[in-house]
Order: structure tokens, then sequence, then C-alpha cells
């Protein structure tokens, strides 16, 4: 099955659907229509599925980043928000950058409008439009069988590059680079055709070993470069010029390496606007003008990638600080062959690899501060002075944990054995099984479980939260006192998002009828989950090891209070389009307990595509009668590191890198009140965390 269509809507017009992602964008028509399916060859851009309909008229229902193309894909001009282009006479493509990247492929003359919360194609004659549309979803092409000696390790890794769709500076975009090669540990080498490295010149020489291999690989992976053994105590980059650079910086090796990746990403996103997308980029503005950024932009965008590389190193690391994007991720991965096979995701996602040469053990609970302080009375927003713990009489066993070395990315992540703290938990199974989806048909199912009758106000503050869209199907199912059986049954059905509440404890779930371990459970057709109970890792985990994707789970007893308010908030999020990791790094801040949940498995996992292309949260400080707002955006698995946000204020044309903040905005009351209006979007003024729905009715 076509896991992309584009099928006719129940009212007028067109639906897109992507039934691996779970994303759908509605194209309203001036009349009915009968879309007809076509040869994707129709659109001069990739796309996985193509229709035609006959219509005068398409409107999104979003505010979008639009771009005209002529028949060439060559770019004629942007469309900023809050402003109308005309369409010239003859064969143009506009292009839609929604949740599903979307084509129009139509004869003008007509106009584009991007207004507020919707983008309108408008021709002035009726006649064939072809609708072609493009999954962001990606997976490895192959899978590469290496052994752990060294120069096995390093042939290996020379093969993440041939994911890349260009070596420019447009590999800056997520779409542009590709999922890379899978890796599986085995006897013996073996690479499958195709997956040569591309040719752009660059060479890490590292010393021979599995430490170095795996800090380099992100930078490998986006440099296209070959991985070769070279001198033991001078690891450097080399490129076919003659060009070298050394990668053990006064930092040190890991830090150099992580600092030459983060630099040439950024510098990439600002020559990259010379290009097929000639924003306005915030980053860039600041920039430009600087002594210590002396670049040629417009020349260095048609340098090949050696030469390219030279001139970004030529530039001191400290002159991009003052605009760096905060980095998606840092993963802490231990220097064993098996840490090899979750590699290819980690760097999927560009993170940051870190090798901790010795880890810090934690003894005991994970957060005994805050959970004693709390019940000594230090209250958190909302909560009671004290509560009940969210633990039953059996005691549940600590897993061994670690505490990573603190990062600024906005996740951190383990690979190894141990249960970490502060940090997400890695799981190859869980990348696995979401290599393993299925196309889905239907609504989103989301189950909700409460196993405890006092804890039934997080029970029905789901009800409200899960669903509350009018653009996306939902099926919300609320369950209470579920047996052993019963929630077997659940948790193997085909379920995009599991909400459980209630106690967990050595002995699994606690039901009507006893206990339900999760290990004993031989397939879980969950999706994604949050155990909202005392120590619920390794029920997690063993639904991650069962056939989950990712979840949130807890280290330690929960205060009920404090985890009914983190619950509440999680499920506004995620119902808002965030990932499991954002909206656990945005619930996390408004209570005492929040330090003691982590996300396991896969923390890219969301239930729904955002309202506004990229989750976000407006910071917001009252000054007199007037708001000054700041903008936090945060990635997606498809709206990774270098995807461009623009703000929907009026006047306001300049994009902004994901992950980063906006400039800050000095709004009237009517004007921040108008913005509010546009999505159903977190706000957190003077230090309090709402919603703009809620702002608004108050």
């Amino acid at each position: 099955m076509t896991f992309v269509t584009v099928e006719p809507d129940e009212a007028s017009g067109v639906v897109v659907v992507d039934r691996i992602e779970r994303r759908r964008c509605r194209l309203r028509t001036a009349g009915a229509v009968d879309p007809r399916a076509c040869p994707a060859e129709r659109l001069p851009l990739p796309v996985d599925a193509a229709a035609t309909v006959t219509t005068r008229e398409l409107t999104l229902g979003q505010s979008v980043d639009t771009y005209v193309r002529d028949t060439d894909g060559a770019l004629v001009f942007p469309v900023a928000h809050f402003e109308e282009r005309r369409l010239p006479a003859g064969e143009v493509v506009v292009e839609l950058n929604a949740s599903i990247k979307c084509y129009l492929s139509l004869r003008g003359p007509g106009t584009v409008t991007v207004g507020a919360g919707e983008t309108t194609v408008r021709l002035e004659h009726e006649g064939e439009v072809v609708v072609g549309a493009r999954s962001y979803h990606e997976r490895p092409a192959a899978t590469v069988t290496t052994t752990a000696d060294p120069d096995d390790v390093f042939a290996a890794l020379s093969t993440l590059g041939s994911a890349l769709k260009t070596t420019t500076c447009e590999r800056s975009f997520p779409t542009l680079r590709g999922h890379p090669p899978a890796i599986e540990l085995g006897e013996a080498l073996s690479i499958p055709d195709g997956l040569e490295p591309p040719d752009t010149g660059v060479t890490l020489e590292l010393p021979p070993t599995l430490e170095a291999g795996l800090v380099a690989a992100p930078l490998a992976y986006y440099l296209g470069a070959r991985v070769e053994v070279g001198d033991a105590h001078a690891p450097r980059i080399r490129t076919e010029t003659g060009f070298s650079y050394p990668l053990d910086g006064p930092d040190g090796y890991e830090r150099t390496v992580e600092r030459v990746l983060r630099h040439v990403f950024l510098l990439d996103c600002l020559v990259r606007t010379e290009g097929f997308y000639p924003v306005d980029l915030a980053e860039r503005r600041t920039l430009e003008g600087r002594a210590s950024l002396d670049l040629e932009f417009a020349a260095l965008y048609d340098a090949p990638l050696a030469e390219q590389l030279e001139a970004y190193l030529a530039v001191p690391f400290e002159a991009l600080d003052a605009v760096a994007p905060t980095w998606k991720q840092t993963a802490h991965v231990e220097a064993v062959p098996a840490s090899l096979e979750t590699l290819p995701f980690l760097v999927a996602d560009l993170a940051v690899v870190r090798t901790p040469a010795g880890h810090t053990p934690v003894a005991g609970a994970a957060n005994t501060e805050s959970l004693e302080a709390f019940m000594r009375g230090a209250a958190t927003r909302g909560a009671s002075t004290h509560g009940p713990v969210r633990a039953t009489e059996t005691a549940t066993s600590t897993p061994d944990l670690v505490r990573p070395a603190p990062t600024d990315s906005l996740e951190s992540v383990w690979v190894g054995p141990e249960a970490p703290v502060g940090a997400s938990k890695a799981s190859v199974a869980a990348f696995r099984n979401r290599l393993d989806q299925q196309p889905k048909e239907g609504d989103i199912r989301v189950a909700v479980v409460c196993n405890d009758e006092t804890m039934l106000e997080e029970h029905a503050g789901a009800r409200g939260a899960y669903g509350a869209r009018d653009d996306l199907p939902y099926a919300v199912s609320l369950y209470r006192d579920l047996t052993t059986d019963r929630l077997r049954l659940l948790l193997e059905s085909d379920v995009d998002y599991f909400h459980y509440i209630g106690h967990i404890d050595d002995d699994g779930f606690r039901c009507a009828d006893g206990y339900l371990d999760a290990t004993t459970v031989d397939s879980v057709g969950v999706d994604a989950f949050f155990l909202n109970a005392c120590s619920s890792y390794r029920q997690g985990m063993a639904l991650i090891e069962a056939g989950a994707i990712g979840g949130v789970a807890t280290l330690d007893p929960v205060v009920s209070t404090g985890a009914t308010t983190v619950g509440r908030t999680m499920a506004r999020l995620l119902n808002g389009g965030f990932t499991l990791r954002a909206a656990l790094a945005v619930a996390r801040e408004e209570s005492m307990v929040g330090g003691q949940y982590l996300v396991v498995g896969d923390g890219n996992v969301d239930i729904a595509q955002p309202e506004s292309g990229v989750p976000m949260v407006c910071e917001v400080e009252s000054v007199g009668d007037r708001y000054e707002m700041t903008v936090r955006t945060f990635p997606t698995d498809s709206m990774g590191m270098g995807t461009l946000f623009s703000l929907a204020l009026p006047g306001y044309e300049t994009r902004s890198l994901v992950p980063n903040s906006t400039p800050t905005f000095s709004l009237t009351r009517k004007e921040f009140e108008w913005y509010l209006a546009l999505d159903d979007a977190p706000v957190r003024i003077d230090g309090e965390l709402t919603f703009s729905s809620d702002f608004l009715e108050d």
C-alpha cells in the first residue's frame, strides 16, 4: 500500500495523507473536486504521490513558508507572511512547506497569499492543478556489517555520507541529508553496493580506536568524508586540495570535533541563503559586517565542499557564538562494539557524540532531594504542600543508575546498559521498531488508563486534552480499573499513544485483579506511551523491547500532585505536536518532581503534527501595558536541525533556524492576543506556563 495519498476530502477539497508519519494536509477548494491519481513525473520535483483536480482556488489552513518555482524547479520568488504575490502567466509550481511537503503545478495568472492562519492559491480561470506530495519519512537504504576491528569500523563509518542527497551547503536542510545506512555487528566486513562515500575530497584521519570513530561519526556523515586510520596522536581533517586541520585542539579531541561540526553546519546555513532559498535569515543578519566573519557568501555558495571547509575553519569558533542554534542532541555513548548498532540513528539526528571515559554511578534514588523537599512542604506551582506518592506497598528495585555530564543540548541521551539520571535512555530496539512501522488507516488512536480511583483528576484532564483539535481525526478511549487480561489486550492493540495513570512496581502494572508484567507481553502494538506511575522505568523498557518506539517513564516514586501536573502538561503538549523529548523538556520545568521522568527509546516520537509547523513555546514578560515576547522553537523528527521558522507577525519577514529563539518583540495587548489566537500554543507569561486558548478565555 502506498503510504502517501491524495484523496477527496469529506468537505470540498483534497486531503494529503502520510500513513507512516501520521500527517494530514487539507487543501480546501472553491467547490467539490474529484482528485484523479497521475504519474509523479507530472511535477519537476520529487514526490511520493500526485493527483489532478480541476479548480480555481486551493487553501491550506496554515500559514507556511511558500515558494513559487518554474517548471525546472528553479526559484521564481518566495512569498512572505502577510504578503500577496502575482503568479505569472504560464506553468509554475507552488511549493508549500507544510507537515507534508506539497507542490501545486498549475497555469497562471493568479495570486498566492500567505495570510493569518492560511495560505491560498487563486487562479484567474478554473483549470487543472496537479497536487503532489512528498513525505519527510526517511529510512536506511541498506545495512552494513562490520567487526569490531578499527579498520572495518572506519570502513563502515565511511559509508554514512552515502545518504546525503547533496554535498552542497543545502545539506544543512534536514530533508536533504537522508538516513545513513544501518550498522550491525558480524564476523566479517560487508558493505552493500551503492554505499560509497560521495566524492567530497574530504578525509578524516583518526587514531585506530573505537572511541575515535564513534565521536567522529556525525562529522564524517555531514562532510561526506572517508574515515581512515591516521597518526594515533594527531587526528585531523585532510582535503584533496592539501588543506589540513587538527582535531586535537586545546579542548581535546571530542570537543574539537563537536565544535567543528557545529561551526561548519551553521556557516552552511548562512551560505545557503545565496541559493534556492534566498531568505532573510536572522542569524546571518546579526553577523554580517563583523570583521571576524570576513566571508564572501556568494562565492562560497558555488565553491566545492573542500574549499568551503577551508574557508569556514579560518573563521574563529567564537565569531559565531552569538547566533549558534541550540543543538538538538548530545549522546553519551559507551565505547563498546554494541554501540555501533545505535550510532546511525544518532547520526541521523546530527547528534554530538561523546564517549565518557568513566561515568558517574548514582546510588539510591535518582531524585531523592527533590522528593524529600516536596514532602517537607516545598510545593510546586499549582500543587499542595504534601500528597500521596504513586507507589504500592510492594517495594520497587532501582536499576543501575548513571549521571552523564551536563550539556547545552536540548536532550542528552545515554547509550549503555544503565538507566540515566538527567538524560534519555536510547535503545536500538526502539529505533528498529520505528523502521518496522507499517502504514495505518483511520484516526489517531489514544488510550488513557486510570487504575487508581484516587488519580481520576489526571484521567479527566486527559479527556479534554487529547483530540482537542479540529484539524486531526482522533479516537480517544478512556479506561478505568482494567484487569490484567484487558490491559494486556490493550497493549497488544494497534494504539498510537498509551497514557497510564496508576501504580507500578517490580510485579508490573497494578490492575483490578492483580499485576501485569510487561515482560510477559510478547508483542506490543502501542507506538508511544507515558507511564505516569512510580518507578516505571523497567516496565517502559519492557514495552520498548516488545515493539514500542518511545515513551516517558520514571526512575523513582513520584508525588501524586506533582505527577498530575506533569501528566496534564504532557497531554496538552503532545496534542499540540510536541515530540516526547520536547514535551518532557517543557513539562519537567512545571513540577518539583519533573526531574524524575525520562524518555526511553526514541524521543522523536510524536502523536500529532504541530499546528505551527514546528513546536514552540512563547516566552513572555509583561512590561507595563506591553508584552515582550520571544519564541523558542523545538525540532521534530522531520523538522530537524537546520529547519527554517518564520514568525507570523505582520511586517516580520525574517526567518530563524530551528531549534533556536527568535528576537524579542514588543507587542500591545491587542497584538499579543491576535497572535495567540492563531494557534493553541504553550505560553510562559512571567514564569507561569499556560496555553494561548486558556489565556484568551481568562
